[in-house]
């Protein structure tokens, strides 16, 4: 009895090896194991065993049992964990392509309209979105108690600083430390305290447009527009001013471009008259210019600026602001 249950251990140990796949290894565990197996068969041998070998008999049989089942759940964890063997990679699994990112359409929109204008010769300067009181309404000639410093329309960290609602601040910074002639496009994240609706948010993106140099008009700043404007929607687009006042610019002015929708026909986007209303832009006023630095007798400039979302929205046809700042995946990827 004890030669046979070496023998069974020896083939059992070869048979469990040589179980390549889950069907072969259920195969040798019945052999060996199942309620009609070998050892079963030795097991009802163990009654002619004679008394005196029982105990020994028996301690041996209970060692091959073990060993055998150990061999059994060894090689089935072997087999279901494929993984385990490659280092974590499971190569049986199907390949995964991974997912590739987009670049959001707000930030694409920018990058267009950065390379348009270093394409004309501009520089990009940035500078800090919280601001002081003199940078944010004093020094872009602000009267005082105007509306828009008003708490209901700005966000005040304390009494002198404050959240900046344009990025006209970053112009006087660049006008403070640099001369004339100065060229330069600022984008970046501004804050109102606005109701948020289809066409409001709190927080918005913007991009200014600053020239200052001898001998720059008002026919200048309109060159530059016409030439934005074709460049974002088309040949076929225009552009129009209309009289506007900002503190910052004298004589100021609204700019918009006709209608992409309807090419200046009248649609339900334009309210039928033909063209949308971009941003505000004018000549640069001379107490600004004076409050730098600048000798307003010598130079002149002009000044632009517009909400990036807006841009966006009419190039894209997309309706409500909103789904800029949503995270929703399903509008992200469209783009």
């Amino acid at each position: 009895m004890l030669d046979q249950l070496k023998q069974l251990e020896s083939e059992g140990r070869e048979a469990f090896s040589q179980a390549t796949d889950t069907e072969a290894l259920e195969a040798v565990r019945v052999a060996f194991l199942g309620r009609n197996g070998r050892l079963r068969a030795l097991q009802e041998g163990l009654k002619a065993v004679p008394k005196e070998d029982k105990p020994a008999v028996g301690k041996e049989f209970n060692r091959v049992k073990q060993v055998l089942e150990r061999l059994y759940e060894e090689r089935e964890a072997s087999l279901s964990a494929p993984a385990a063997k490659t280092g974590g990679l499971d190569v049986t699994l199907p390949g995964r392509a991974p997912r590739l990112g987009k670049q959001h359409p707000l930030m694409s929109t920018l990058d267009d309209l950065l390379y348009i204008f270093l394409g004309l010769g501009f520089t990009v300067a940035e500078g800090p979105e919280v601001e002081n009181y003199y940078y944010g309404f004093q020094a872009l000639n602000y009267p005082e108690y105007h509306p828009a410093m008003d708490a209901q329309m700005t966000f005040y960290v304390d009494a002198g600083t404050l959240l900046r609602s344009q990025t006209s601040t970053v112009q006087i910074r660049v006008m403070e430390n640099t001369k004339p002639p100065v060229r330069i496009v600022v984008p970046g994240r501004c804050y109102r305290r606005d109701t948020v609706d289809a066409t409001h948010s709190h927080t918005f993106h913007q991009l200014e447009g600053l020239l200052v140099d001898e001998g720059i008009t008002f026919a200048d700043l309109r060159g530059t527009l016409e030439v934005l404007a074709r460049e974002l929607f088309g040949p076929d687009c225009h552009m129009r001013f209309r009289p506007d006042f900002f503190p910052f610019t004298e004589p100021s002015a609204e700019f918009a471009f006709s209608c992409v929708f309807c090419e200046g026909r009248g649609c339900r986007i334009c309210s039928g008259s033909g063209w949308l209303e971009i941003g505000g832009c004018g000549m640069v006023d001379p107490n600004v210019l004076e409050g730098v630095g600048i000798d307003s007798e010598r130079y002149t400039g002009w000044a632009f600026g517009f909400g990036i979302e807006r841009v966006a929205m009419l190039r894209h046809g997309i309706d409500d602001i909103r789904l800029f700042f949503s995270g929703d995946m399903r509008f992200l990827e469209q783009f």
